[in-house]
């Protein structure tokens, strides 16, 4: 409790107290360097393709598991989504029991009655079928499980003593990269606050990149979680703890994202694209792995538990800001990914790294626009700035190694200019709920 008394009053706007929080937030970005690259953070097996599903269970068969703790929500569970994995665990006489009550940002109590029915069922393994919620509720499941905790218990980093029960994910998103990462994230049941487990055995030994599971995605959550992947992978190039390796997977993430997302916005059934996107996510999460996130996430973060936000379109809303204000800082990398990517164009390779950087962020809110993405926060209060900005600073202290640390003043002033631009639309008369691609 004291140091995060010291932490929230170092964040200032000016003066020594801001260069204390700056001298803070660069040693922890230095340690969660080193963890990154010194503890060692498996990759699950990876199976792509309409047979993946099967591949996965195969693996899991092949391990020894004989009774399976499904995860997932009702929605999915409505939709028979899981029945490809029921069916066919039920050909292959593997006992399974199937809990549905994962909630968008999962709370504690949710994982915790996940928890008691594993145990109570005496399952072995668990395969997560859902998105970034569902997948990160069964890692908090599977760790709690193996390690016989309470999940409030693994809050924070390295918490767990044990390994997590198997686990295996099925992603029916291209979007938060949870089938490849160390981390994740639960609400506290009253204030929805967003709290972070944080352990290398909390990857999953394999996931399943299935397109034929993502086809039925609708096309605004198709470009909610794409938006998602697209931030994952530009923040983690972004990032001081940025390498080579980072770097590979972050620009293919960017580049297959810019160019295939647009296609299964307006043709969910493009499998071609859908799969492209589904390794593009994994991809993203391998990326901000090691690299990190930044300010996008710990500000869309805290516009979700302030005002319902899906987490995908809190990214959408805050990033073209986040880049604006890197611009300076990161212009050769960001000059530099255009250029790996593609997206400089013919007559513009001899532009200047400035140049070249105002056109990648140029080109990032052309697509956010294309997606039909409301860049409004309804409901948004002046009077909450202090504290988000005071939760966001602290967030990427504690969290995060991002090219330029802002002041609660500079948070402050994103969070009013996406104010203002939802004045602005609502006073201009523009529909921020525009017809969806179907």
């Amino acid at each position: 409790m004291k140091k995060q008394n010291t932490i929230s009053k170092l964040v200032n706007s000016t003066g020594l107290q801001h260069a204390g929080y700056l001298a803070i937030a660069k040693t922890r970005a230095k340690v969660l360097k080193a963890f990154a690259y010194v503890v060692p953070i498996r990759r699950p097996m990876l199976f792509v393709g309409e047979t993946s599903c099967e591949d996965l269970c195969d693996m899991l068969i092949n391990e020894g598991h004989t009774n399976v703790f499904i995860v997932t929500d009702a929605v999915l569970n409505k939709l028979g989504i899981p029945a490809k994995v029921t069916d066919y665990l039920d050909k292959k006489n593997i006992s399974y029991k199937v809990y549905d009550g994962i909630t968008p940002d999962p709370t504690f109590k949710v994982v915790e009655e996940g928890l008691r029915k594993s145990i109570d069922a005496k399952c072995d393994s668990i395969i997560a079928i859902g998105g970034g919620s569902v997948i990160d509720a069964a890692k908090m499941i599977a760790m709690s499980q193996g390690n016989n905790c309470k999940p409030k218990q693994l809050i924070g980093i390295l918490k767990a003593r044990k390994p997590s029960i198997p686990l295996y994910c099925i992603p029916t998103t291209a979007g938060t990269g949870s089938e490849a990462t160390l981390g994740a994230v639960v609400s506290d049941d009253k204030t929805h606050q967003k709290a972070l487990s944080i352990d290398p055995r909390m990857v999953p030994l394999a996931a399943a990149i299935d397109p034929m599971i993502m086809k039925g995605m609708p096309a605004h959550i198709t470009a909610d979680t794409g938006i998602d992947v697209l931030t994952h992978a530009l923040e983690a190039w972004m990032s001081a703890n940025a390498s080579v390796e980072t770097d590979y997977y972050a620009a293919s993430a960017v580049k297959s994202v810019m160019q295939n997302l647009p296609l299964v916005y307006k043709d969910g059934a493009n499998l071609k694209a859908r799969e492209e996107m589904g390794i593009a996510a994994h991809y993203g999460g391998i990326a901000f792995n090691k690299a990190g996130l930044g300010y996008v996430h710990a500000i869309a973060h805290q516009l979700g538990a302030y005002y319902g936000i899906p987490h995908g379109r809190a990214n959408a809303i805050v990033l073209p800001y986040v880049l604006d204000v890197n611009r300076q800082g990161c212009k050769k990398r960001l000059a530099a990914l255009a250029r790996k990517t593609g997206m400089v164009k013919s007559g513009q390779a001899n532009k200047s790294d400035s140049d070249i950087a105002d056109h990648l962020i140029a080109q990032v809110r052309e697509l956010i626009a294309a997606l039909n993405i409301d860049p409004t926060v309804k409901g948004m209060q002046s009077s909450d700035f202090d504290s988000i900005a005071k939760a966001a600073a602290k967030e990427v202290s504690d969290t995060y190694a991002v090219p330029t640390y802002l002041s609660a003043s500079e948070i402050k002033a994103i969070l009013t200019k996406i104010q203002q631009a939802g004045d602005e639309r609502a006073n201009g008369g523009v529909d921020g709920d525009k017809e969806k691609v179907a």
